[in-house]
């Protein structure tokens, strides 16, 4: 029984190791694309494929991920995830231009699919019913942490080392969980068969999710439908998932099994997931923004923003299974989460461009404790309702609903930010005219001050005009992101009503845990 219980302990920490992985993955790159740009020779909207190209990837792949498990054997298709993710890390590390790296990314996330879904499922069949919410929480520890240290550790790497080593990193972590796969991982209890494959599912869903996501990813900076390949790529993205959902409902063996749908449980907690994604990933790709175009950090100030909050998150996500495993309600824990998240979006909505570096790290301890609060009790819900051979379509396509909803997220955000910065500057610059006497004193303040440091009377008022403009669409820029995290605030607050539909009403008076009830 030891030896079996250390066997257990062994595999939980590969899997959900190998799920971080992925999810830093996502993240690790961020504060880098200046970086990749320069060495590679690239502009940076072409760099910027290198995070697009891997969230298609993943998207489309995720929730195939219970269909390949079926037809692969779970324990092939997770080793064979994990070293062509490990394999395309290092091609990553040496590519030698900028596309070649962006083919590598794209294989890269197709192999980091499997790692989130399949990880969930086998952390979920290791720990019986009573115990999911522990479940719940280990492996929430792995969702959340890899997104929030994904910037700091790409922050750490970039500024004392190169970038490429944000891909090498992955090689050493990677043979170990392939390894220790090899010796621990099994097949599932309750298996499946398919007699035939999906393959008009799998093409519907690839061009589906790959348009939709690439349209969500460049539509901002390709300005939306002015661009022709954004149109066609909309119109194929709403045809192809419209006859998709017919086909998969329609066919005996959907590559994707959307039936599981019908399960009230998973359907409210898909879409109270969508938003905990739209929170989580929109919040990650803010801070390091802000944090460096408008305060001026460095990228390893930056990245230690969230670590405190991060560390925080983990003591909240071992406090929320335990609660759950108390039989505290987890409507109770969601609402928590909710209002936690809520009071983070109104901190950084009162943010200057004097906020301090531990001003902003504070606020992000709440926004990590809502998350906490969120991803233990959304993730066992989600399954709770379903059958044991469900249990990985339904944590498939949950999971797909926190990528999309990131990925919606960081869409919204980008566009409704650049709005907003365009209405806020056209205020600002209403009021900066030749008449008004604080922009007269301002320009001859500037002036003076640039005349003493040697210029001519000329050169000294065009950089003051140069420093009122550069004045000007920083403000803007701080307004429009206030604006934002006031929307983000705003769509979690909507979402909260929801909640209520979470728990099923006990029927006796007899202890449980409310989980596995749904």
């Amino acid at each position: 029984m030891e030896g079996f219980n250390l066997r257990k302990r062994l595999l939980v920490i590969t899997v959900i190791l190998a799920a971080m992985m992925e999810l830093i993955d996502i993240s690790i790159v961020n504060v880098a694309l200046s970086h990749m740009s320069g060495n590679l020779g690239s502009t940076l909207e072409d760099t910027a494929w290198v995070i697009t190209s891997y969230a298609i990837a993943n998207v489309i792949i995720i929730p195939m991920t219970s269909f390949l498990t079926i037809k692969l054997g779970r324990r092939n298709y997770y080793i064979g995830s994990i070293i062509l993710f490990t394999v395309c890390s290092f091609m990553c590390g040496i590519a030698g231009n900028i596309w070649t790296l962006v083919l590598f990314r794209f294989l890269q996330g197709l192999g980091g699919g499997a790692l989130l879904s399949v990880s969930q499922a086998v952390v979920f069949e290791v720990f019986p019913k009573e115990k999911q919410g522990i479940a719940s929480a280990l492996f929430g520890i792995g969702v959340f942490t890899g997104p929030t240290i994904g910037p700091t550790l790409g922050g750490f790497i970039t500024e004392n080392y190169s970038w490429p080593w944000i891909f090498f990193i992955n090689i050493p972590i990677g043979i170990a969980v392939a390894t220790s796969c090899y010796f621990f991982l099994t097949e599932p209890v309750i298996k499946s068969k398919v007699s035939a494959v999906d393959w008009t599912g799998i093409a519907l869903l690839a061009a589906g999710v790959g348009s939709l996501q690439a349209v969500l990813e460049r539509g901002q900076t390709e300005d939306w439908f002015s661009t022709r390949y954004i149109t066609v790529l909309a119109v194929v993205a709403v045809v192809a998932l419209t006859a998709f959902i017919l086909w998969e409902l329609k066919v005996d063996n959907p590559v994707v099994n959307l039936r599981v749908l019908k399960s009230k449980t998973l359907s409210i907690a898909a879409i109270l997931t969508f938003v905990t994604g739209f929170g989580m990933f929109t919040s990650v790709f803010l801070t390091p923004v802000i944090a460096q175009r408008l305060l001026g950090f460095a990228p390893t100030e930056t990245g230690l923003l969230l670590l405190p909050g991060a560390i925080i998150a983990i003591l909240g996500l071992i406090v929320s299974g335990k609660l759950l495993q108390a039989g505290v309600p987890p409507i109770v824990i969601v609402a928590c989460g909710f209002f936690c998240f809520i009071y983070f979006n109104w901190c950084m909505a009162g943010m200057d461009l004097d906020t301090s570096w531990g001003a902003i790290s504070r606020s992000l301890v709440f926004r990590a404790l809502g998350m906490a609060f969120l991803t233990v009790p959304l993730t066992s819900l989600a399954v709770s309702s379903l059958q044991a051979k469900d249990v990985p379509q339904g944590a498939a396509l949950n999971n797909m609903m926190r990528q999309l909803g990131g990925s919606f997220g960081i869409s919204i955000v980008n566009t409704y930010s650049a709005r907003r910065l365009a209405a806020h500057r056209s205020d600002l610059i209403s009021n900066i005219t030749a008449g008004d006497p604080r922009t007269v004193s301002r320009l001859s303040s500037y002036t003076a001050y640039f005349q003493a440091k040697g210029g001519t009377w000329l050169e000294a008022k065009q950089k003051a005009m140069s420093l009122i403009e550069s004045n000007v669409v920083k403000q803007s820029t701080l307004l429009s992101y206030i604006d934002t995290y006031f929307l983000i605030g705003l769509l979690f607050a909507l979402a909260l009503p929801l909640l209520l539909f979470v728990i099923k009403r006990p029927q006796n008076a007899k202890p449980a845990i409310i989980l596995s009830d749904h």
